[in-house]
Parts: C-alpha cells; structure tokens; sequence
C-alpha cells in the first residue's frame, strides 16, 4: 500500500516541475519577435503541460482531502490555490478575444508587423490585454503562496 507521505511526495514533485513549465513558456511568448502559430503552440504545451501537473494532483489528491485537513496553513494554502484558478479564469477570457482576433485577421499564419492589436481587435483589445496580464500575474503570484504553503504543511507534516 502506498502511504500518505508517499502520495505527498509525488504530488509535490508534480507541483514544483510546473513552475519552470509556466516560466519557459512565458520566456517564449517574451522572447518572441513574432508570435505565430507554431510560436503560440510551442508555448501552450508547456502552459499545458505545467497545468496538467498542477491540476490533476488538485483534484485527484488535495481536493477530496481539503474538509478533513481544513485549518491553519490548509485553509491559506486552499485559499491561494483557488484564488490562483480565478485568475487563471479571468485571464482566460482575455486571452479568448486577443486569439479569436488574431486568428480572423490571419495574424498567425500571415504575420504582419504593420498591424497592432489595438487596430484588429477595436477599441477594447486594450481591456482585454489587461485582462490577460492581470489574470497571469495573479495566477502566479497565487500560485507561488500556495505552493509555498503546500511546501511548509508538507515538511511540517511528512518530515
């Protein structure tokens, strides 16, 4: 039978090999003089990938778990961790109107560098930007005080 601490450790593993999966596909899309599809699908499957061993330990692992741990560094952890989802979230309705504009205006296939978001994307591409950088930096700035109140219960708990 594999213990509680076992289960842990793996989760948490899974967790912190998210973090360089979210910072290099950022340093892609930073990096990037010019993102294209294979550009934006290059980075997605490192965002992706550094969801998937985020989310999946979340809901197969910590969620069924929260009720009867709930307290102390569990409710702040708890809190940070869905509190770094809503961002995600609001991030995510952004994101879904820079790509639909960008895809109705061939900007990923016919990279055009004369055309500006704000022109294709009319007068609220600007809000919808903001939107995205306000959804990303909460999501990480949520995210790192949870996985740093994840790593504090884990040490004071399995070590």
């Amino acid at each position: 039978m594999v213990s509680d601490a076992q289960v842990a450790t793996v989760v948490l593993v899974a967790v912190a090999a998210s973090f360089p999966c979210f910072l290099y596909g950022a340093w892609i899309m930073i990096d990037a003089e010019r993102v294209t599809w294979s550009v934006l699908t290059y980075h997605l499957r490192f965002i992706v990938t550094g969801l998937v061993l985020t989310t999946v330990p979340l809901l197969t692992w910590m969620l069924p778990r929260l009720v009867d741990q709930l307290g102390g560094f569990a409710a702040v952890h708890a809190f940070f961790g869905l509190q770094a989802y809503a961002f995600l979230g609001f991030g995510f309705t952004g994101i879904v109107r820079i790509f639909r504009a960008k895809y109705e205006h061939d900007l990923y296939s016919e990279y055009d560098e004369e055309v500006l978001l704000e022109e294709i994307g009319g007068d609220d591409m600007r809000f919808w930007r903001r939107r995205l950088r306000v959804g990303v930096f909460g999501y990480v700035g949520c995210w790192t005080i949870a996985f740093l109140t994840g790593a504090t219960r884990y040490i004071l708990r399995y070590l």
